[in-house]
């Protein structure tokens, strides 16, 4: 399937939508670049947890040493010719000492980390004490993907999830307040009660779901990428250099819509990021149980795919937010300046089961107790401290600051009023009456509450 731009009148040519052709005052300021193969991380000791956190509790003391194998696969834009390198001993997680932060920049990925942990294990809490229903799917162990790509992107950037959303949309900006009180099925929550869990939305601030199916959120997000492209290369918007971050995990790596939506948005060269947090477990299937791995590979790394269609692919180690955050720094210039989009694979660990109803009795208690001694959350910490980014004094403060801001979050969701059941049928039906739509949005029939 094609799609091609209006034609225009004037000086202005005739735009084809099609990845290969551009009108000359785009492209003179998009050029496209060579994108690098991105080799990074860190590797620093994790000895300080947080309040409510169990696994960076079981980081304690320990030093995480050891050097993890990887490698990168990318394509150079600008030819047909395509490289993956297989994992070897040579290609190895290094950190980069070129890439750094400031102390605002380091503050606010520690904060916005903690606060997704410390909401998460609020939201258990609630969930057993009967706030909450349905299923509950959280995000414990994979802040660091949420902190280092969403921070580094705009606030009118866009953001798709799965339904482990929560984190998300507190990291895109949603007031905690607001994404509790959804999960309290409150009126106050951010789509009013009717959401719940995993069905998040916010236009304020262009997060656009909150998705319960696995891969319904990466063609949506490509559609958001998509009229982002058009309104800047077709009607001539300057301004419309938006990017969008899709979020999912590996087991919707191997759905149709993935691999179908990476062909569109390298056609069109979207600027599009596909992330893919890896945890390893598609809810109870181990990850090498369920996808297949790349000719001449013993393990199935995602990030390989990314070059079959034309894009860079990545993998990083997720459970580090600065190599997260450099990664996605080059992605989202990439896509912005007019190259396409890329393919990151964050390899990372979720500490709790697939959901609270999931007992996770599969996983070995060594793997779980490898992956805690890799929090990102303590991991950071020690690091901003020892690099004189933060003192263990405004550390601490900053947590106490994250603390009453998520009890704030509960008081506010728990003083919310319950939707009233004239929001029943609202945003199910255009009319749910058939009598017409009257001035304030109720229906027109004298008998229809």
């Amino acid at each position: 399937m094609m799609m091609a731009g209006a034609a225009t009148t004037g000086s202005k040519a005739q735009l084809v939508l099609s990845g290969t052709s551009r009108p000359g005052a785009a492209s003179a300021d998009r050029k496209r670049t060579t994108p690098g193969h991105h080799v990074v991380g860190t590797r620093t000791g994790s000895s300080v947890g947080t309040r409510r956190s169990p696994a960076a509790s079981a980081a304690k003391g320990s030093a995480g040493s050891s050097r993890k194998v990887v490698s990168v696969a990318s394509v150079d834009s600008n030819s047909k010719s395509q490289k993956a390198s297989p994992p070897n001993g040579s290609d190895k997680v290094v950190f980069d000492p070129s890439f750094k932060v400031d102390k605002d920049a380091a503050k606010a990925m520690y904060v916005d980390m903690l606060r997704g942990r410390n909401f998460e294990d609020m939201c258990a809490q609630m969930y057993y004490r009967g706030k909450m229903f349905g299923f509950v799917h959280l995000y414990n162990g994979q802040e660091a993907v949420s902190t280092g790509v969403i921070g580094a992107m705009r606030s009118d950037d866009y953001v798709c999830s799965t339904y482990r959303d929560h984190v998300h949309a507190v990291s895109k900006g949603v007031p905690m307040g607001k994404v509790m009180a959804e999960l309290f099925g409150k009126k106050d929550g951010i789509c009013r009660g009717q959401g719940g869990s995993m069905h998040m939305f916010s236009a304020e601030h262009n997060f656009l779901g909150g998705f319960a199916f696995i891969g319904e959120g990466i063609p949506v997000g490509a559609g958001a990428a998509f009229q982002a492209r058009y309104r800047r290369d077709v009607l001539g918007d300057e301004s419309a250099d938006q990017v969008c971050a899709s979020f999912f995990g590996d087991g919707t790596c191997n759905n149709g819509a993935f691999y179908e939506t990476l062909n569109m948005a390298s056609l069109y060269k979207l600027p599009c990021l596909f992330v893919v947090e890896n945890n390893k477990w598609a809810i109870g299937m181990a990850h090498d149980r369920s996808t297949a791995p790349s000719m001449g590979d013993k393990e199935p790394y995602i990030y390989k795919k990314g070059p079959a269609f034309g894009m860079p692919g990545v993998l990083v180690d997720g459970m580090d937010v600065m190599a997260v955050r450099k990664v996605a720094e080059e992605a989202i210039a990439r896509a912005r300046r007019g190259d396409g989009p890329t393919l990151i694979e964050c390899e990372t660990y979720r500490y709790r089961g697939h959901s609270l109803a999931d007992p996770d009795e599969l996983r070995k208690a060594e793997e779980k107790e490898a992956y805690a001694k890799r929090d990102p959350i303590p991991k950071f910490r020690d690091f901003m401290i020892k690099q004189g980014l933060a003192t263990e004094k405004e550390v601490k403060e900053w947590e106490k600051q994250v603390e009453e801001e998520v009890d704030e979050a509960v008081e506010f969701a728990d003083a919310s009023p319950r939707p009233g059941k004239e929001q029943l049928l609202e945003n199910v039906f255009a009319d749910p009456s058939g009598f017409g739509i009257s001035a304030d949005g109720g229906s027109q029939s004298p008998n229809f509450p």
